[in-house]
C-alpha cells in the first residue's frame, strides 16, 4: 500500500485545482478538505473525488468563481443561492453562518439551493463541533437509489450528519440513506474486497455483498430497508421546501452531474445557551461509558461511538501517511502537472 504525507497530497490536489482555473485561496481550502477526508479514512470523497470535481469544473457544472448570495433573511433562518459554486466552499460558508447565528440566538438554520457536491458531509459536522456547536445537516442528491419496492432509481441517498462537541473527541454521525454510499462501493471494489454486509442487488435481483454488481445495477439497499427509503424521501422534500430549491426529480432534469443544483440544510445549536459545560460533559461521558461497557458480539473486540474510528484513522494516517489507490493517485498527479 502506498502512503502519502498530508502535505504532499494537499499540494498535489491544490495544483490540480489551480490548473483547472480555481483561484489560489479557494483551491487551498478545497484541497485541505479533500485531504482531510482521505486522512480520516473517507477516501471516496477525498482524493478519489478530485478527478470528477475537475471534470465538472471543465464542463461548466461548477463555477469556481461563484459566491453564495443571500435570498432571504428571517432572523434565525437564512436562505442562500449557491450559484453552482464549489460545494465545499458553499457548505463551509453556510455552516459558519449557522454557528454565527446560533452564537447569538442559540439556534441557527441556513439553507442553500443551487449548490454542488459538498464532498464529505461529515466535514461540516466536525466544523461546527470543533467550535462547540451541536450540528445537524443534510443534502439531497440526484436519483441514485430505488425507493423501497422499486428496482429502478427514483430517490437520492441524501447524506445526513449529526455532531456533538466532546472534549475527548467529537461524536459525529455521517451517513447516507443507503447501506453503503457509492463511494464506499468504489473503495471496496478497488481493494478487491467484499462489503461487510449485503449492500444491494445485482441485475438479477439477488442481494449481494460484492460491490461491482451493485454499481452496475444501481440497486443500492436503503438503510433499514423501507425506513431508510422513507427517511431519504422526507429529507429531499424538506430540503427543497426550506431552501426554495429543486427536489431530486428537479435535479435529475437539470442534468448537471452528481448533486448539481442540489439543496443543503445546516442547523447549528449552541448548547451553552441552556446547559452548563459540566452537564454536557457528564451526558457524553456516561453515554460513552455505557456503550463501551457493553458485552461485545461475536467477531467484535471493541465497540465504538460515532466518530471514534475517524479519530483513530486520522492519528494513524498522520503518523504513517495517507493510503492511496495507485491508479487514482497517478491520475491526480497528472491533473496537477502543467
Amino acid at each position: 500500500m502506498t502512503r502519502i504525507t498530508f502535505e504532499e497530497m494537499k499540494a498535489t490536489i491544490k495544483s490540480a485545482f489551480l490548473n483547472a482555473g480555481m483561484p489560489d485561496e479557494k483551491a487551498d481550502i478545497c484541497a485541505q478538505i479533500h485531504t482531510e477526508s482521505s486522512r480520516d479514512g473517507v477516501y471516496s470523497h477525498g482524493l478519489n473525488r478530485v478527478e470528477r470535481f475537475v471534470d465538472y469544473v471543465l464542463k461548466g457544472w461548477v463555477d469556481v468563481n461563484a459566491e453564495p448570495g443571500l435570498q432571504n433573511n428571517l432572523g434565525s433562518l437564512e436562505i442562500y443561492n449557491g450559484n453552482l459554486g464549489p460545494g465545499i466552499l458553499n457548505a463551509r460558508f453556510a455552516m459558519n453562518r449557522a454557528t454565527e447565528i446560533a452564537e447569538k440566538s442559540g439556534l441557527g438554520l441556513v439553507t442553500l439551493n443551487n449548490t454542488t457536491h459538498w464532498m464529505r458531509g461529515g466535514s461540516y459536522g466536525w466544523q461546527a463541533a470543533d467550535k462547540g456547536f451541536i450540528a445537524i445537516c443534510w443534502t439531497n442528491t440526484e436519483s441514485c437509489m430505488p425507493a423501497w419496492g422499486a428496482k429502478t432509481i427514483g430517490i437520492g441517498n441524501n447524506p445526513f450528519i449529526m455532531a456533538v462537541p466532546h472534549k475527548n473527541g467529537n461524536v459525529v454521525l455521517d451517513m447516507a440513506m443507503s447501506q453503503y454510499s457509492y463511494g464506499k462501493l468504489q473503495v471496496t471494489r478497488l481493494k478487491n474486497e467484499k462489503l461487510p454486509f449485503p449492500g444491494g442487488f445485482d441485475k438479477e435481483g439477488n442481494l449481494t455483498d460484492i460491490p461491482g454488481p451493485i454499481e452496475e445495477s444501481w440497486r443500492i439497499l436503503p438503510t433499514g430497508y423501507w425506513k431508510g427509503s422513507g427517511f431519504a424521501i422526507l429529507l429531499d422534500i424538506i430540503s427543497a421546501l426550506l431552501s426554495n430549491g429543486l427536489s431530486t426529480a428537479g435535479i435529475d432534469k437539470a442534468g448537471k452531474g452528481s448533486c448539481g443544483s442540489c439543496n443543503q440544510v445546516f442547523i447549528a445549536i449552541n448548547p451553552l445557551k441552556f446547559n452548563t459545560l459540566e452537564f454536557i460533559d457528564n451526558i457524553l461521558e456516561e453515554t460513552i461509558q455505557q456503550i463501551k461497557s457493553s458485552e461485545t458480539a461475536e467477531g467484535n473486540s471493541e465497540i465504538f461511538y460515532p466518530g471514534e474510528k475517524s479519530l483513530r484513522t486520522r492519528k494513524e494516517n498522520m503518523e504513517l501517511g495517507i493510503p492511496v489507490d495507485d491508479g487514482v493517485w497517478e491520475k491526480v498527479k497528472k491533473l496537477a502537472t502543467k
